[in-house]
């Protein structure tokens, strides 16, 4: 067989789609203070852009505050500005190469928008999974014609697919639900 059907990278390539789903959704703000809130944050630093995590150290001191110690004290002021140009809506403070962060009481407003953008990026993970099980029973079906997979194969083949899919999708779902709640938390 030149090309194979492996049913394990199928689902492989769905765990690594949650696993990119459950790293959007940790960039998410809830009321609490997280060191992860930060990892979208791309900061100018020496001529391009580079990941927050590699010009400063995050740290919750508090529950409602980061501390973010930029290792270079000259980059100060452009992770200061990163974080206040990111859709966070956060306001740094800074005293040399310490920026202290307080996170704000989010309003009923604000929590509602969180969610849409949480279930934005489940709908996304979602399409991003079906794509997945596309490709797969697509492979499936090319073997079938090209008679290197018997029909009955195939058909087993193919349910064993919808089963991952399913299986991805109410992942998804649950983390989806889990978030949601974590938001609306008062």
């Amino acid at each position: 067989m030149s090309s194979t059907f492996d049913l394990n990278d199928i689902k492989r390539r769905m765990q690594a789609s949650i696993a990119s789903y459950k790293h959007d959704l940790g960039g998410l703000r809830t009321g609490r203070a997280s060191a992860s809130l930060l990892d979208p944050i791309q900061v100018d630093a020496y001529g391009s852009l580079m990941p927050l995590n590699q010009v400063a150290t995050v740290t919750v001191p508090e529950p409602r505050m980061l501390s973010v110690q930029v290792w270079d004290k000259s980059m100060a002021l452009a992770v200061d500005k990163a974080i206040r140009e990111s859709s966070l809506g956060l306001n740094p403070q800074t005293e040399g190469q310490v920026i202290r962060i307080r996170i704000p009481e989010l309003n009923e407003q604000r929590r509602k928008e969180m969610v849409k953008v949480a279930h934005k990026y489940a709908e996304e993970t979602r399409v991003a999974v079906r794509h997945i099980r596309r490709d797969g029973l697509d492979l499936l079906k090319k073997l079938e014609k090209d008679g290197k997979l018997s029909e009955d194969d195939a058909a087993r083949q193919s349910e064993q697919v919808q089963k991952a899919t399913d299986q991805s999708v109410t992942e998804i779902d649950q983390i989806l639900a889990a978030k949601e709640k974590e938001i609306m938390q008062v």
